[in-house]
């Protein structure tokens, strides 16, 4: 009997990200000196304290089933830690935790979308969101964020985009792929759209909250505006700030019936999150925070030697993002060159194939992230690397007449 797939399969594709991943991977194991620059994870290990508290649960015979939406204790911490750094308050029937917070922004789809609901996404944007508005039936509608805005959705963009069958606005801040954070000022700007349009609910995707630079003020949507709090989902993660990709625990507050909704779908498909990394995500929002100063000016310090580098290729430009660990490079002055083997670089797609077969740079193609002409580096790798790869690049661009 042959295998088919079901039809709501056709609606999504693989991940482009862990694809380049894989195919860096697979290059390596071949013996192959391929530099990674596709992963979006931090480099660093996860700090001691919170691997303690991991191995401290083991010991104490934690490892049963917990409440579907997180321990009482990693509610609490999650609670505090909205309060403590964002000043937004939610009761324990407000928060749930999941096995990362793609799951939570998967639930709240597959939760509130029916057939035909849009949920405007702006460009560039992390690769999954349109897949998993598809996944649920709705209709992603893409409102382009361009180079002339630092990436950011205007908002007259945003007016633009919403029409009776809005649902839900995604605002990702600090932005993957191109690191671009909103301003207080920018906030407000679109809160002032929002106010208009009730019907309108606003995902915050607050994950990289924690990596911004330069002095950078980190502000939420429902912080700035409290009147949005009430259709606000505030997702957030422990993966990048704490460098725990690997644990798989995020999570979001928001309206107690959203909550309930995202909790019941949690319920029949993962159930609780680990319970071990659970206890682990209590000692990271618990526990010391100075050590993140220490990463971020790493973090900024990678950033600056990227982009001074990039601007400094010929036919590459590339803005300075105010958080992530991503840049975002142009590279149209590029499309069109020829290869020293002779092939034109049509496109976006073909340049990034070109960097990991002729310089061994693994890279993601802007168009993975909804924009042509561009392609995403993540700097979460060590300066040494880092420098290595942009030589790479900058000979390979060298090279293309």
């Amino acid at each position: 009997m042959s295998f088919s797939a079901a039809s709501r399969l056709s609606r999504v594709k693989p991940s482009p990200t862990l694809a380049v991943t894989a195919k860096a991977a697979e290059l390596k194991a071949a013996g192959k000196d391929v530099i990674g620059l596709g992963a979006g994870e931090p480099d660093f290990d996860t700090p001691q304290h919170i691997k303690d508290a991991a191995v401290a649960a083991i010991a104490a015979g934690q490892t049963k089933y917990t409440p579907v939406a997180g321990t009482p204790a990693l509610k609490k911490a999650i609670a505090d830690k909205f309060l403590r750094e964002n000043e937004l308050t939610y009761a324990p029937n407000q928060i749930v935790a999941g096995t990362g917070a793609k799951q939570i922004i998967f639930n709240a789809f597959l939760a509130t979308l029916n057939a035909g609901d849009e949920v405007i996404i702006p460009a560039p944007y992390w690769v999954s969101y349109p897949d998993m508005v598809l996944f649920a039936e709705g209709t992603p509608v893409i409102a382009e964020a361009s180079e002339a805005t630092a990436f950011k959705l205007t908002p007259a963009a945003l007016e633009k985009a919403i029409t009776p069958k809005t649902r839900w606005l995604i605002l990702n801040s600090p932005s993957n792929p191109t690191g671009a954070a909103y301003t207080q000022a920018e906030l407000r700007a679109l809160a002032d759209v929002l106010l208009k349009h009730p019907h309108v609910w606003i995902l915050a995707d607050d994950i990289y909250e924690h990596l911004a630079y330069d002095g950078f003020k980190f502000l939420t949507i429902a912080q700035v505006e409290p009147k949005l709090y009430e259709r606000t989902l505030t997702v957030n993660g422990v993966s990048k700030a704490y460098a725990m990709t690997g644990w798989r625990i995020g999570y979001a507050g928001g309206p107690k019936e959203l909550i309930a909704a995202i909790s019941d779908i949690q319920s029949h498909s993962t159930s609780n999150p680990s319970s071990i990394s659970q206890a682990a995500s209590v000692a990271a929002l618990n526990g010391p925070q100075e050590f993140l100063a220490d990463w971020r000016n790493s973090f900024a310090s990678r950033r600056n030697l990227v982009v001074d580098a990039l601007n400094k290729i010929d036919g590459i430009s590339c803005l300075k993002p105010e958080g992530a660990f991503y840049v975002f490079p142009n590279i149209k002055k590029l499309i069109g060159k020829k290869t020293p083997s002779g092939k034109t670089i049509e496109s976006c797609n073909q340049f990034c194939d070109y960097l990991l077969e002729e310089a061994l740079v693994a890279a993601v193609a802007g168009s993975a992230f909804g924009m042509g002409g561009y392609f995403r580096i993540s700097y979460a790798t060590s300066e040494k690397a880092l420098t290595e790869a942009m030589n790479r690049i900058a000979k390979a661009c060298a090279a293309l007449s």
